[in-house]
């Protein structure tokens, strides 16, 4: 392209896609980071309305309990109902999801059944008739805080759900933006090349030797412009960086490992390589009932010996991720618990483990955490498939550093 004009015009063109690609994925990234905070501020709300619930059950089991007076705890639950109402509704206006909304709809009216049934408890209290009240509180009382504290779970769940779907939407636009503006990029360098100018043929007149017509005319071509310095070398574009081949390198050791002894040896470089303060891989039972520890790294050892069985049916991440067979994710809270990763441990036969990771500085919601986390598991399944079976009363190994 000759014309300085068409030049600038393409300049200023791409100049615009490039601005405008950077302006979008800004917007895009800080409405993620918004969307994150939110998230975690519904995460706690939500796990305090449900500790709430549980301290609701207990109150109304305290009117019948030997020792305990009802002047004090008849006051308190009817405070704490109050209160979880309330923390219920500003859950339902801060949803972001609809199956998140419904659940706590129903939630809230689970905790209306539950004030009608402490109102017939204290009825039957008041009336001299402890029998009945107890019958009522510890079946009918105790099941609505259950069943509230399981909807309100939901609703937590579901609004997790909904930001990884979101999230994954926008880094599929900002994929494309990208795509797009380099494109642009590269049409507007391939233009702003100059073309090397061909010679071209003039017609001129000259006396040609031998010949008697001294106006005969030849081509004479012009005499080619000086040659152009040549292009100094691109430089070469950096490469992917060292975390792919370090990742690289450790799935083919883990690969290699022949048992938890090998693996022990390879938990630490895992953890490193994940920002994980602590790394843990669970094994299932042979009867498939509960998670069971069979290695450890970051923990000490009197930590590691007083790990607990997870039941399959257990209120936590690596239970959910023992049943269903997908990644769980723990976000981190502001100035309380690190965040955590699990990953279910898939063999020809199913999911027969977990591999759960602690994660510093919020990291668990980075996609190249989950991924690192996912290729590790992969790759344990063919080692901690021929592992003993969990429940055989091995003590769990802890990782050395």
């Amino acid at each position: 392209m000759r014309s300085r004009t068409a030049r600038s015009v393409v300049v200023v063109l791409a100049l615009i896609a490039i601005a405008a690609s950077a302006a979008f994925l800004y917007r895009s990234e800080k409405q993620i980071a918004e969307s994150t905070v939110a998230l975690r501020a519904f995460d706690l709300h939500a796990r305090e309305a449900t500790d709430a619930l549980a301290d609701l059950r207990s109150g109304q089991q305290a009117y019948v309990a030997a020792g305990q007076g009802v002047t004090f705890w008849m006051p308190k639950v009817a405070s704490t109902t109050d209160s979880i109402t309330a923390a219920i509704h500003a859950l339902r206006q801060s949803a972001g999801s609809a199956e998140a909304r419904t659940s706590l709809d129903r939630a809230a009216a689970t905790v209306d059944d539950f004030a009608q049934i402490d109102t017939r408890a204290r009825d039957y209290l008041k009336s001299g008739q402890p029998l009945m009240a107890g019958d009522v509180i510890f079946t009918e009382g105790a099941e609505a805080a259950v069943n509230a504290a399981r909807q309100v779970e939901a609703a937590r769940l579901a609004e997790h759900r909904a930001f990884d779907q979101a999230s994954s939407q926008t880094r599929k636009l900002e994929a494309a933006t990208l795509a797009i503006g380099g494109a642009i990029a590269l049409l507007a360098l391939l233009l702003l090349v100059r073309v090397p100018s061909v010679p071209h043929l003039e017609l001129t007149t000259a006396p040609l030797a031998g010949l008697a017509d001294e106006s005969s005319a030849r081509l004479v071509p012009n005499p080619p412009s000086a040659p152009q310095a040549p292009e100094a070398p691109r430089a070469p574009s950096p490469s992917a960086g060292p975390m792919m081949k370090s990742a690289a390198a450790l799935a083919t050791d883990v690969g290699r490992a022949r048992d938890l002894d090998d693996l022990a040896r390879l938990l630490e470089r895992v953890a490193e390589l994940m920002d994980a303060s602590g790394v843990v891989i669970w094994l299932g039972s042979t009867t498939g009932a509960d998670l069971r520890p069979v290695l450890a790294h970051g923990y000490p050892p009197q930590v590691v010996a007083r790990m607990p069985a997870v039941p399959r049916s257990g209120d936590n991440a690596a239970a959910a991720a023992y049943r269903t067979g997908s990644m769980q994710l723990v976000l981190s809270r502001p100035g309380g618990a690190s965040g955590a990763v699990v990953a279910p441990i898939l063999a020809a036969d199913g999911c027969i483990g977990a591999l759960s990771a602690e994660i510093r500085h919020g990291g668990e919601a980075s996609e190249t955490v989950q991924a690192l986390a996912a290729l590790f598991a992969a790759q344990l399944a063919s080692v901690v498939a021929t592992a003993p079976a969990a429940d055989t009363g091995s003590q769990t190994k802890t990782a050395s550093a």
